[in-house]
């Protein structure tokens, strides 16, 4: 039986060389087919597996930029609220230095003798806190909320 064999690029049509040669060369290239095949595989797995990464960063992105409003909220909320019981203070304070006045009046004009306590200023040690003090911007229908 006769062989058929395709066209040679060289030298006589029986060479044994010319047809190691061939089979060496399709061997390559069926060898680098596989390869580049593989590589664009692991390339598509890279991208999902980023993409992916990218979703989930997101998510938790989002997640994270939630719950910082949520809590600056609350600071706010509570930082307001400061405010309020600093306003409360103070006034609370002046009426009671008032009605000790009043007890110091009653003591001079009617001779009883009244124990009247001395009142520390809430604004100089308020519960150890270390922080400024800024001022209060109070005004009458702050109360009403």
């Amino acid at each position: 039986m006769a062989s058929i064999q395709g066209p040679a690029s060289s030298g006589s049509d029986g060479d044994p060389r010319s047809a190691t040669f061939e089979d060496r060369k399709r061997k390559r290239m069926l060898s680098n087919r596989e390869s580049a095949r593989r590589s664009r595989m692991k390339k598509q797995k890279q991208v999902e597996d980023l993409t992916s990464e990218v979703s989930r960063l997101q998510i938790a992105n989002a997640q994270l930029v939630q719950s910082i409003n949520a809590k600056e909220q609350a600071y706010l909320a509570n930082e307001s609220l400061n405010n309020v019981l600093r306003a409360q203070t103070m006034e609370l304070t002046d009426r009671l230095r008032s009605l000790n006045s009043v007890l110091q009046i009653i003591e001079e004009v009617s001779g009883f003798s009244v124990d009247i306590p001395e009142i520390p200023d809430p604004m100089m040690n308020p519960m150890q806190f270390h922080r400024p003090i800024y001022p209060i911007m109070a005004s009458a229908d702050m109360f009403l909320h």
